[in-house]
């Protein structure tokens, strides 16, 4: 078994919280924090210079905003692990957080051997929602989903094609393009080509609009 250790860097503007995170997780099996930004500019240069696993990012900062800096990392390297850690559990921050490509949004009142946890299975590939977060999400999802006719969920499930469907139910469990490659053994480019076709059959802008319409499909 690998014994390597999955590198982590923490992003929040204030010193106290930056230096607790990272001596709370420095006695957690698997991880190693090496690095540490107090702002998403700085985040930026610090992920460029260092290249972790996973990211821990702060949303509210001064000089570049935990959001915006997301979304310049991942535009340059597409598959960075990104997990937002906030206090904030504001819909708009939610929504933003996860288009941008976040792999997840959690709160910092998450206990130490929890955040452990989620970093590491962000790292395998598993989305990371802390309850809260995922309750309200699951109300917004529905809430722009409510008009439609629930057998139309139904209806647009079926036109899509076994491996479609396959990749549909992984969609909803969380998982990402390069986990769904592994399990269905195809490349990420299939996947990617894949996931298209099924957001474009069933009307949904994001994997969370496609994981609701999964649901109340009945494939969740």
């Amino acid at each position: 078994m690998s014994t390597d250790l999955i590198k982590v860097i923490i992003v929040d503007d204030q010193a106290l919280v930056r230096e607790g995170i990272a001596s709370l997780l420095a006695i957690q099996p698997g991880l190693q924090v090496i690095g540490t930004a107090e702002n998403g500019e700085q985040a930026i240069r610090v992920y460029q210079d260092l290249r972790p696993d996973v990211t821990l990012m702060d949303i509210r900062m001064p000089v570049l905003d935990g959001i915006s800096a997301s979304q310049a990392i991942l535009k340059e390297a597409p598959n960075a692990i990104i997990l937002m850690l906030t206090t904030l559990e504001d819909e708009e921050y939610i929504v933003k957080s996860l288009k941008c490509g976040a792999r997840g949004y959690l709160l910092k009142d998450i206990l130490a051997a929890d955040l452990a946890q989620a970093v590491r299975l962000a790292y395998h590939g598993i989305f990371q929602l802390a309850p809260s977060v995922a309750g309200q999400l699951i109300n917004i999802s529905s809430e722009k989903e409510k008009t439609i006719p629930k057998n139309d969920y139904t209806e647009r499930i079926t036109d899509l094609t076994p491996r479609e469907l396959d990749v549909l139910k992984l969609i909803a469990t969380g998982a990402t393009n390069k986990e769904i490659a592994q399990k269905l053994y195809l490349s990420e480019g299939t996947v990617k080509n894949i996931v298209s076709n099924i957001f474009t059959c069933l009307g949904a802008n994001d994997r969370v609009q496609a994981a609701i319409i999964a649901i109340h499909g009945g494939l969740g």
